[in-house]
Parts: C-alpha cells; structure tokens; sequence
C-alpha cells in the first residue's frame, strides 16, 4: 500500500484497519499516508468494529481529509461512494458512533482533571498494566493505600460497581481516551 502511494500517488487511500501481515496495519499504514502525503493524499479507513482508540490516533489531528466508517453501518455502497467523495475533497466522514465515543472521550477527559496528580500518577501505573503491590512499590507506600487511591479514582471518574463491568479496565479506558503524560512523549 505505502509503495503504491508513494508510486501513483492516488487522491484517496481507502485501507481497511485490519490488513497484511496483520493487527492493525492498515491503520499504521493511514497514520504514515496522513504523516508523509497529507498534502496530496486523503485518507478513509474502515473498520469491522469501533475502536476509539485508533479512530482518536486517525482523527486527533483535526485537519480535513479523513473518513473513519464502520463497515456493517455501510448499507449502500452510494454511502461508501459518497463518503470518498466527501474525504477526497478535503472534507470528513465520520462515522455517528465515531462521534459519540469521540463526545465521551472528551467528557473522559474531563473526568480526568479531577483526579490529583498523585491520583494520575497511580492511573498512569494501572494502565501500564501494574498490580497494586508493584503499583505500591514504585510509589513507596503501601498496597493497602493504593487500593483506597483506586477506589477514590473509580468515584471520581463516575464508576460504579457492576458485576458486569472491571472498573479497572474502565478506568484504564478513560484514561487513554483523555489523553495521557505518556501519549505526549510517544
């Protein structure tokens, strides 16, 4: 795909997130049109299922020339066409359920500010995947306390205890949809 860009240099690179080899490399190879030709070259991913944090990568920049649709909510193909045609001119197609998990990303976001910075701090270690005890030893306090920091972090960020949900995977969520310290270095 980066070789065919580069050679015919098309208007639009339609790329679906999940390509060979694998993963997402369709979206990593969106990401390099937009950072390389985002000049010339427009882009519009689809996707089999709505993944925010790759639609927030794709569309974080802002800037015009971007679709991110979800395949099964392409009824018609005058939709997908009309689509291109939308992103070829500069414009954006996005997806409604884009919008909305882009809408709660935000209010994520501001979820976040009302953590402390030791609060984030403690987030940022749960999002790396630490348990409390090494979330504990990297903090020097005890385990104990950290449960009780991830238990005022759930409450500030307006999760309740459900069965049917892991608050710490929630957490993580909003967390990497409202940005993170470590998103600004990478």
């Amino acid at each position: 795909l980066l070789d065919a860009v580069e050679t015919e240099s098309p208007d639009l690179a339609v790329v679906d997130i999940r390509m060979p080899p694998g993963g997402n490399a369709g979206l990593v190879a969106a990401l390099d049109i937009r950072a390389r030709y985002a000049d010339r070259v427009r882009v519009l991913v689809l996707s089999q299922y709505l993944e925010p944090e790759y639609a927030l990568r794709l569309l974080g920049s802002g800037a015009g020339g971007v679709g991110y649709l979800l395949k099964d909510r392409l009824a018609e193909a005058s939709e997908l066409a009309d689509a291109a045609k939308r992103v070829s001119a500069g414009g954006s197609a996005v997806d409604p359920s884009v919008v909305d998990e882009l809408v709660r990303a935000r209010r994520s976001s501001d979820r976040l500010s009302r953590l402390t910075s030791r609060e984030q701090e403690i987030l940022e270690l749960v999002a790396q995947g630490r348990s409390n005890k090494s979330i504990a030893d990297v903090l020097g306090i005890t385990p104990k306390t950290i449960e009780g920091a991830i238990s005022v972090i759930f409450s500030k960020l307006g999760l309740e205890e459900d069965s049917r949900d892991n608050r710490r995977v929630l957490a993580v969520l909003a967390y990497l949809d409202g940005g993170s310290r470590s998103d600004a270095t990478s």
